[in-house]
Order: C-alpha cells, then sequence, then structure tokens
C-alpha cells in the first residue's frame, strides 16, 4: 500500500477492514433484532397527536396544499399571498396587495373547492384581506 494508514477503532463509524478496505460491520447482538424501518410520514402524525399538536400539522398540511393550488390556478398570485389560518371551518387567506386578494376573492368558489379537497378539515369558507403595511 502507499500513502499513509489509517487505523481506528473497532466498531467506529469509519472502521475498515484492514485486507478489503471495506467498511467493517458494525458489531452487534446476534440475539438483538432489528427493527422495521419506518418513513418519517408515517411517524409525523403519531408524534403530533402524542405532543398535542395535530392542529398545527394540519395548518401546516393545508398551508402546504394553499401555495400549490394557488400555483397551478392563479400563477400571477404565487407568493403573493398565503393562508395563514385555518380555524373552525375557515380558511383565512393573506394578500400582499388588494389586487391580488381581490382576484382570490374572485375566484373563491374555485379555490375552495381545490382546498377543501386538498385538506383533510373541513374546510366551509375563505376569509381573504390584505397585508397591511
Amino acid at each position: 500500500m502507499t500513502g499513509p494508514t489509517r487505523r481506528h477503532a473497532k466498531g467506529g463509524a469509519d472502521a475498515r477492514n484492514l485486507s478489503t478496505g471495506q467498511p467493517a460491520p458494525l458489531d452487534r447482538d446476534p440475539s438483538e433484532k432489528r427493527r422495521r424501518m419506518e418513513s418519517l410520514a408515517d411517524l409525523l402524525p403519531q408524534t403530533a397527536r402524542e405532543f398535542g399538536l395535530e392542529d398545527q400539522l394540519e395548518q401546516a398540511r393545508a398551508a402546504v396544499a394553499w401555495l400549490e393550488i394557488i400555483a397551478e390556478r392563479v400563477p400571477a398570485a404565487a407568493g403573493a399571498c398565503r393562508l395563514i389560518e385555518l380555524k373552525q371551518g375557515t380558511a383565512t387567506i393573506e394578500a400582499d396587495e388588494p389586487i391580488v386578494a381581490q382576484e382570490i376573492r374572485l375566484r373563491s368558489p374555485e379555490l375552495l373547492a381545490a382546498l377543501r379537497a386538498a385538506a383533510r378539515t373541513p374546510v366551509r369558507q375563505l376569509r381573504v384581506g390584505a397585508r397591511h403595511v
């Protein structure tokens, strides 16, 4: 071999088999069973429920759905409005400019239907306002 040879503690993250150069297997107790890998998407709802954060998780999902709906159906308003609250069946939308708020109000039946389909909680109405600067 040419160059310096690194030696690591047995079982360390960078331990290598000196004869092959391949990563050394981790030392495990043979009687220990491996746990099935779980995706974060599967764990998140359960964890949110355990910590009482279900409403916040649903609001975050609805906010992401709203951004996708706007980008698809009203591209000129993409980035200029956001869902800021989903409470008691009312989705509160904040627009950066009055013209954007007006466009969302005019298209609210279509946008509300799309949000209803995407959100897990019932949405009865959109409340749209322009941001005050």
